[in-house]
């Protein structure tokens, strides 16, 4: 692909006002014999590459010459636009499709402008994982992207989560992958299965391969709000039964780090208002009794259970051990 690096080398070259022969072999990821080779070939053809020697030399090119190669493929004009993201496009293996899309844009830029995209990147940075969570990018995740983009179906075989009844089973699936999303460094696909769109996550696919045909997407879908839908229908569907707690003022402000947001802004929202002790009663909608115990020990003397009796119980015994171990 000797073609396509001289072709950079012309772009970072137009993009800044010189360049070391190590800055290049870096970039370009070759020796600096290869840049010093690549260089004369490039001059050898018209373009005024011109080399200075010495410790402060380098190359550049002179004359004000500007190349008109910096029309953007179509694969880095999408990538362009998540260039936000460095390690989601390095996941979905779209990394040099994205550092050719912003060499381009950055050499097709006035002088003065250049540094725009360096200045951004130093000011704003998306982390999208969670603390505490090394996230490991899905084996297929490259596959998979490669079909959301090219709009091309897939055959894939999918483990199942969920209940204890189907959880580990494999199904096969033919699928029209139609978008991908990263939620706390875990990576799902919004795909259209049959009729219905579903989600999926990537980490559970053991096997997928492209149909060979290509879908035609329907218009009306939007991602965002899809997901949006769907991350909510979820979150609902986890929280199965409820219990009664009596919180304090402290306490009512602590419920939204504890568990779902929106769910326990919803119950404040419901319960009474507080008496003149200052604490509140609130039915809390809750994923299971140990669930809530995990999450609500952790409010301290700020929450009282109120019902169910097994679970203020627990509570009680977890008060007992805490006092003969400060005793």
């Amino acid at each position: 692909m000797r073609a396509a690096r001289l072709i950079k080398m012309v772009l970072l070259l137009q993009s800044r006002p010189a360049m070391s022969a190590a800055e290049l072999a870096k970039e370009l990821e070759v020796s600096e014999r290869t840049v010093t080779r690549d260089a004369q070939a490039l001059s050898e053809a018209g373009v005024p590459v011109y080399a200075e020697r010495g410790r402060a030399g380098g190359y550049r090119l002179i004359g004000g010459y500007r190349t008109r190669l910096t029309g953007l493929a179509r694969n880095e004009a999408e990538a362009l636009f998540l260039s936000g993201l460095p390690s989601a496009l390095r996941e979905m293996g779209l990394e040099d499709a994205g550092s050719a899309a912003r060499l381009k844009v950055s050499a097709a830029l006035l002088p003065s402008l250049r540094d725009a995209s360096s200045s951004a990147a130093q000011r704003f940075h998306l982390d999208a994982p969670s603390w505490y969570h090394e996230p490991e990018p899905p084996e297929l995740l490259p596959a998979v992207a490669d079909a959301v983009w090219d709009d091309r179906l897939l055959r894939a075989r999918y483990r199942k989560g969920g209940g204890r009844e189907h959880a580990g089973t494999e199904v096969r699936r033919e699928l029209a992958p139609y978008g991908l999303v990263l939620k706390a460094g875990v990576w799902y696909l919004c795909a259209k299965a049959g009729r219905d769109f579903r989600v999926y996550r990537i980490d559970r696919f053991t096997s997928v391969e492209p149909a060979g045909e290509r879908f035609e997407r329907d218009a009306a879908f939007d991602l965002p709000a899809f997901w949006e839908a769907r991350a909510a229908e979820f979150a609902r569907s986890l929280l199965r039964t409820e219990v009664t707690v009596r919180v304090s003022e402290s306490g009512a402000r602590q419920l939204a780090y504890t568990r779902d947001r929106a769910a326990a802004a919803a119950a404040l929202a419901e319960a009474p208002p507080a008496g003149p002790d200052g604490w509140r009663t609130v039915v809390l909608p809750v994923e299971s009794l140990d669930v809530a115990y995990s999450q609500l020990l952790s409010l301290g003397p700020e929450l009282e259970v109120v019902a169910p009796e097994e679970l203020r119980g627990r509570f009680a015994e977890a008060v007992e051990r805490l006092s003969d171990l400060y005793r």
